[in-house]
């Protein structure tokens, strides 16, 4: 445990554990709407962000987050009013955000590509007390939105027509989502990298249905997996010399497989109770993945 003894490393781990809460908190959300790889989408256009940082003396963070939160709310327009040629647009978008990310950094005086490196792919050693204390005020914002309008979320996400048959502001909802979406990139992009997050986003969730239906049993068990593989990578990176946010992912998707290997025989044996508890039932028909299942049905 002495790497609690240097201050980058309390850092990188405050940093770890709310990019481990903030990502499968939203990316949820984003599962539930089809709309997995948004993060990555939303990354790349927040290299422009960095760039832009980096150009005008500024906080990366803070204009990351900037950048993001545009991004996003143009994401949505196209997909309130371009249905038709809107991957177009956004293919368009992603790139630009990548080439103008390359493009800041390199007018910056004295910059060079390389700077762009512990943002793409995370970074222990760089995360500032200025860092932090953005991450946390970002972080902040998404734990109270991704909680405090979990039912809101959940019935959007479910199904937009019934919610706004309800009464609920659907296309501000899905505006908030997607922000919400920008500002976890932001948090997440110096501990897991730009070009990574997106699989914090979506992994987490992905392994956590593998056991369960209930949308809060699967926030809950999300959350869970995404602090411990974040402060698992941290450390492993502290002690292995590599990088941490593939480090993060690789951790990630070994906890997917894990919980798909466990989950296979718990649902066989669901089932078989099922089946003997229902005389004449089938149970193959019962032994549906929870991933393949189509969603969450239990209000959270």
């Amino acid at each position: 445990m002495e790497f609690l003894n240097y201050a980058f490393m309390q850092r990188a781990l405050l940093a770890a554990v709310l990019v481990g809460i903030t990502a499968p908190a939203i990316g949820i959300y984003l599962v539930q709407r089809r709309q997995a790889l948004m993060g990555d989408g939303i990354g790349h256009v927040a290299m422009t962000g960095v760039g832009l940082g980096f150009l005008l003396s500024w906080s990366p963070v803070w204009m990351a987050t900037l950048v993001s939160v545009l991004g996003a709310v143009f994401m949505e327009l196209v997909r309130w009013y371009a249905r038709t040629r809107g991957d177009i647009a956004l293919a368009m978008l992603f790139y630009g955000g990548m080439a103008g990310g390359v493009m800041f950094i390199n007018l910056t005086p004295g910059g060079s590509t390389s700077n762009l490196s512990s943002f793409l792919f995370g970074s222990l050693s760089t995360v500032s007390e200025s860092d932090v204390t953005a991450i946390c005020l970002l972080a902040a914002f998404v734990i109270v939105v991704t909680v405090g309008l979990r039912r809101q979320l959940f019935a959007v996400s479910q199904d937009e027509e019934f919610a706004r048959v309800t009464g609920l502001p659907v296309r501000f909802l899905n505006l908030l989502t997607a922000v919400t979406a920008a500002v976890t990139v932001a948090v997440a992009m110096r501990v897991v990298g730009l070009l990574l997050v997106s699989a914090l986003m979506v992994v987490p969730v992905a392994a956590a249905q593998q056991l369960t239906r209930s949308f809060a049993a699967t926030f809950a068990i999300a959350v869970a997996i995404g602090v411990a593989v974040t402060i698992g990578g941290t450390v492993t990176s502290y002690y292995q010399d590599v990088p941490p946010g593939a480090t993060i992912v690789l951790l990630t998707i070994g906890a997917f497989i894990a919980l798909t290997v466990l989950a296979t025989p718990l649902a066989r044996r669901r089932a078989r109770a099922l089946a003997a508890a229902q005389p004449g039932g089938d149970p193959a028909e019962c032994a549906i993945p929870a991933s393949r299942s189509g969603g969450h049905g239990a209000v959270p």
